[in-house]
């Protein structure tokens, strides 16, 4: 199956993030995170949705389980294809998020350890004893065991989620970085083309997107390095 693209839409209007939506043509797929949701709310979610385009919500829901199982609920009711949930919120409040689904098209995604931290940092700042290479593959299977469809990991670790947690699961990876642009704030980072052959299902790109000075034309470059 070939890895599919999700755009980010990282910006603070509904505006912004529409005149996104339709320079990217031919993109399925868009993550609406905590920046514009906190803004714009479930229109904007609606408002993508009648473009033809499926949604990724993307609020990384991490609390008891009844109260996730409520929000899980909402996200399928608005109609979104994939939304995220923490795996560190352990597998009561997966199990309980996957009941609330069932039966629509809703999908979860369990997020194991962000893109954004170094070994040095969960040690540090989170007291895990774990490197993100350990931590990674446990969480996955501990998340798929408990109902979650997918997992979301960064592209280092897509070999290990799949050994964990074998073929079938979606495996979406952030931190993706084409040779073309900067790394930013990431720590563990891949090429499109690279994640793709490792086994990445679906890829998720904001700024060498929003940052370009054609988005189209960075969508273009991207697709093309997931083609082969």
């Amino acid at each position: 199956m070939a890895t599919e693209l999700i755009v980010v839409l990282d910006v603070d209007t509904a505006e912004e993030a529409l005149s996104i939506v339709d320079a990217t043509e031919g993109c399925t797929w868009y993550k609406i995170g905590s920046q514009l949701f906190t803004r714009c709310g479930p229109s904007i979610v609606e408002a993508v949705q009648a473009k033809g385009r499926s949604v990724f919500l993307d609020l990384k829901f991490h609390d008891i389980p009844n109260t996730v199982a409520h929000g899980a609920r909402a996200a399928a009711d608005l109609g979104v294809g994939l939304f995220t949930l923490h795996a560190s919120g352990g597998a009561k409040m997966i199990a309980r998020a996957r009941e609330s689904v069932e039966g629509t098209d809703t999908k979860i995604l369990a997020v194991t350890i962000l893109t954004s931290f170094s070994d040095e940092e969960l040690k540090s700042d989170i007291g895990l004893k774990e490197t993100a290479a350990e931590a990674v593959p446990r969480l996955a299977k501990m998340a798929i065991d408990a109902g979650a469809h997918g997992i979301v990991c960064s592209p280092q670790e897509i070999a290990l989620v799949r050994q964990a947690v074998g073929p079938e699961p979606l495996v979406v990876t952030p931190g993706i970085r084409p040779a073309w642009s900067s790394k930013d704030d990431q720590s563990r980072i891949m090429t499109p083309a690279k994640a793709a052959a490792a086994g990445s299902s679906m890829v998720v790109v904001g700024r060498p997107i929003l940052n370009h000075e054609n988005p189209t034309e960075a969508v273009r470059l991207i697709k093309e390095e997931l083609a082969g």
